[in-house]
C-alpha cells in the first residue's frame, strides 16, 4: 500500500507565532548592550579610563584571549546538556534565567574600578572575566538554540532570525552610540570617569534583565519536533558537530567572516580617536551604521522573495568588499568616504549575519535526518562558539596593534606616526577583507544544504514522524 503524502511543513508551526517572534526578538535588545559594552569597550576602558600600566594590558588581552578560546570549545559541551534538559519550562528557559543573574553581577565586577597592584588586578580580573564568559555563554546557548525549535518553517524561521536581529542591532548599536556621550556625562557628574563605566555596566544589566524577562515569560518553543526519549551523550559530540558535513562547512565560512568582523568593529573607538582624530564623530557614525545595519534586517524578507539566499550572499559579500576597499583608501577627516563606506559594510554585514545563522538553524534538520536525533542546542551553540573564537582572535589583533602602532602612548591622533596609523588600517580593514573572502570561497565550494534540498529533509522527517506515530 502507498505511504501518505508528507504532511506540509508549516503544519508543525505552532499557535502564537507573532508573540513568539517579538517575544524572541525583544529579549535580545538587552543581550547585546551588555555584551557590547564587555566585548567592544572593555579593552578601551583598561586603556584609556584606568589607564592601566603596558604590563597589566598586555597580561589581561592574554587572558581574554585564552578565556575565549577554551570557552568557546565547551560551548558544544552546554549544549550537550541544554539538550538533555526536561523540565516544565522547557529545555532552553532554566539555563537562559541561570545565565542572565550570573552574567550581570559579573559584568558589573568587571568594571568596578579597584586599587589593586600589577599581579593581583591581572589575576582577578581573569577570574571575574572566565565566570562571565562561561555564565554568558549559558545564557546564549539556551537562547539561540530556541530559535530552530520555535518552528522548522524556513520562512517563518528568517522572520524570527531577522526580528531577532534587529532587535539586536538595536541593543548593540544603543551601546555603541551612547557609550561616549553617556560615560562622560557621567563622568563629569561624579568627578571620576573611572566610576562612570560603572554605573553604564549597573544600567545595562538592567536592561539585560528586563527584555530577557520578556522572553522568558513569552516565548513558546514547538514540543512536536523532539521526539520523547531522545538523549544526547558527550560521546556523541564529536560525530553530530565533525561528520554534520553542512554545520562544519558553514561554521569554518562563519568563523572567519567573524574574526574579520569583529576585528573591523573593535577598532572602531581607536580609529576614530588615533586615526580620525575627532573622538566625537564616532557616536554619529555609529547612528549612521546602526540605522544601515537595521534597515537591511527589517528588508531582508522583501530582497528574499525575489531572489535566493545563494545570490543575496553573493552580493552582500561584493558590497561589503567594495565597503572595506573605499574606507582603506579614504584619509583620515574624509567623512563622506568614511560614512558611505561604513554604511555598505554594515548593511551588507547584516544580510550575510542573518544568512549564516539561517544556514546553521537548517543543519539542526540535516542534523536529525542523518543521525535520527534532534540536536538543537549542540548545533546552535556552534553559532556562540565561533562569535567567541571572533571575538577572541580580534582582542589579540586589536591589543597587540594598539601596542605595536604606539596608540597604548600615543595620547592622540597628533601623536601617532605615519607607519603606525598605516598598521592600523591595514589589520582594521585589509587583513579582514582578506578572511571574507576566503570565508566565501569556503561556504561556495563546500555548503550545498539549499532550499530545495532543505525541503526534501523536512518531507522526508515529516514522514518518519507519522510511521512512527503510526508504530505507536
Amino acid at each position: 500500500m502507498s505511504q501518505p503524502a508528507p504532511t506540509p511543513v508549516t503544519s508543525t508551526r505552532p499557535p502564537g507565532t507573532r508573540r513568539n517572534r517579538i517575544g524572541f526578538g525583544v529579549g535580545t535588545i538587552g543581550r547585546d548592550m551588555a555584551y557590547t559594552l564587555v566585548s567592544l569597550y572593555l579593552l578601551f576602558y583598561l586603556s584609556d579610563v584606568l589607564t592601566v600600566s603596558t604590563t597589566v594590558f598586555a597580561g589581561v588581552t592574554i587572558v581574554m584571549v585564552l578565556t575565549r578560546i577554551v570557552d568557546a570549545v565547551s560551548d558544544p559541551f552546554i549544549g550537550v546538556i541544554v539538550d538533555n534538559t526536561r523540565t516544565r519550562w522547557g529545555k532552553f528557559k532554566p539555563w537562559i534565567l541561570v545565565g542572565l543573574v550570573a552574567s550581570t553581577i559579573l559584568m558589573v565586577l568587571m568594571f568596578t574600578p579597584n586599587g589593586l597592584g600589577d599581579a593581583a588586578f591581572i589575576a582577578v580580573f581573569a577570574v571575574i572575566y572566565v565566570a562571565w564568559s562561561m555564565s554568558y555563554t549559558i545564557n546564549d546557548v539556551g537562547y539561540w538554540s530556541m530559535l530552530p525549535a520555535i518552528s522548522q518553517d524556513q520562512k517563518e524561521r528568517e522572520k524570527v532570525g531577522a526580528i531577532a536581529r534587529i532587535c539586536s542591532a538595536i541593543g548593540a548599536f544603543t551601546m555603541v552610540i551612547a557609550i561616549v556621550p553617556v560615560s562622560n556625562a557621567i563622568g563629569a557628574a561624579i568627578g571620576d570617569m573611572r566610576w562612570s563605566y560603572f554605573w553604564v555596566s549597573i544600567g545595562a544589566a538592567a536592561l539585560m534583565i528586563l527584555f530577557q524577562a520578556v522572553t522568558l515569560l513569552v516565548v513558546r518553543e514547538d514540543r512536536t519536533l523532539l521526539a520523547e526519549g531522545e538523549h544526547t551523550r558527550f560521546r556523541d559530540l564529536t560525530r553530530l558537530i565533525f561528520r554534520n558535513d553542512q554545520l562544519l562547512a558553514v561554521a569554518v565560512s562563519l568563523a572567519l567572516f567573524m574574526i574579520a568582523f569583529t576585528t573591523t568593529i573593535n577598532f572602531g573607538l581607536y580609529y576614530f580617536t588615533y586615526v580620525y582624530g575627532d573622538e566625537s564623530m564616532y557616536t554619529i557614525f555609529a547612528l549612521v551604521l546602526g540605522v544601515s545595519q537595521i534597515t537591511a534586517f527589517a528588508t531582508y524578507p522583501l530582497f528574499r522573495r525575489f531572489a535566493t539566499r545563494k545570490t543575496l550572499f553573493g552580493i552582500a559579500i561584493a558590497v561589503i568588499s567594495v565597503g572595506y576597499v573605499v574606507f582603506f583608501f579614504a584619509p583620515p577627516g574624509g567623512v563622506l568616504l568614511v560614512v558611505v563606506s561604513g554604511v555598505a559594510i554594515f548593511a551588507a554585514q547584516a544580510v550575510l549575519q542573518l544568512l549564516m545563522l539561517m544556514f546553521v538553524s537548517d543543519t539542526v534538520e540535516y542534523g536529525q535526518w542523518k543521525f535520527g536525533t534532534r540536536n538543537d542546542s549542540v548545533t546552535l551553540s556552534l553559532n556562540p562558539f565561533i562569535y567567541k573564537l571572533g571575538s577572541a582572535v580580534a582582542s589579540g589583533i586589536v591589543g597587540w596593534t594598539v601596542i605595536a602602532s604606539g596608540m597604548k602612548d600615543a595620547g592622540d591622533a597628533a601623536g601617532m606616526t605615519e607607519g603606525g596609523t598605516t598598521l592600523v588600517k591595514v589589520m582594521m580593514l585589509i587583513v579582514p577583507l582578506a578572511l571574507i573572502l576566503v570565508s566565501y570561497l569556503l561556504w561556495r565550494r563546500f555548503f550545498h544544504l539549499d532550499e530545495k534540498r532543505y525541503a526534501e529533509i523536512v518531507a522526508e522527517l515529516d514522514a518518519r514522524r507519522g510511521r512512527q506515530g503510526e508504530l505507536s
